[in-house]
């Protein structure tokens, strides 16, 4: 998890709401979060950080939404994901499931994930506008790929993306390092989590 001080800083001064942000748990299942090794970092500060952001959310009333990657894709709906990644995760809970400690509750909702961006074949664009909302705080894996594509998505619909910079990972520091950079410089602000529970805690109603 990289230090705040070796990332850049952010072009806009954008702060997250109580009253108009949601949260997005980005593909936070076995199968991915097990890339990294347990009982330390990232691992460690990627669950703790997620943890933190979703029991937040939950106790304001903040709408928690969730991505997850069907299991056992076929080749049509795998499409140019299998010439890259391969053929993807088996549907058994050891790769499918969500990692036990962010079980999604009764008012989450989950998303069924085809592509990079949580946008690209969802609801969640229309959902957001259901709820009013235009902010979307982002945590989860991996943070160069499905996290920066669904920032640029947000940004591209004038949703103010937030990607949460230590509630995030990714295969190396570099990717991580590169993700926050562009992110930063282009589509997003880039708070670490207690920056963005501070701002939630005194914007509630």
């Amino acid at each position: 998890m990289p230090d705040r001080s070796e990332l850049p800083g952010d072009v806009v001064d954008w702060r997250p709401s109580a009253n108009r942000a949601a949260l997005l748990i980005h593909d936070m299942q076995n199968f991915f979060v097990n890339f990294f090794p347990e009982a330390q970092s990232p691992r460690t500060h990627l669950l703790d950080n997620v943890v933190r952001l979703r029991r937040r959310c939950a106790e304001l009333g903040i709408p928690v939404w969730y991505t997850a990657q069907p299991g056992r894709m076929t080749a049509e709906q795998r499409g140019l994901l299998k010439d890259i990644w391969g053929p993807g995760m088996t549907s058994g809970p050891e790769d499918a499931a969500i990692v036990t400690v962010l079980s999604p509750g009764k008012d989450d909702r989950v998303l069924t994930k085809w592509r990079y961006s949580a946008f690209h074949g969802s609801a969640l664009l229309e959902e957001l506008a259901e709820r009013e909302r235009d902010q979307l705080i982002i945590c989860g894996v991996y943070a160069h790929v499905g996290c920066l594509a669904t920032a640029t998505d947000a940004y591209a619909n004038d949703i103010q993306p937030f990607l949460v910079s230590d509630a995030i990972a990714d295969f190396t520091l570099e990717y991580h390092r590169l993700a926050i950079s562009y992110a930063s410089r282009l589509c997003a602000a880039t708070p670490e989590t207690d920056t963005v529970l501070a701002d939630l805690s005194s914007t509630a109603t």
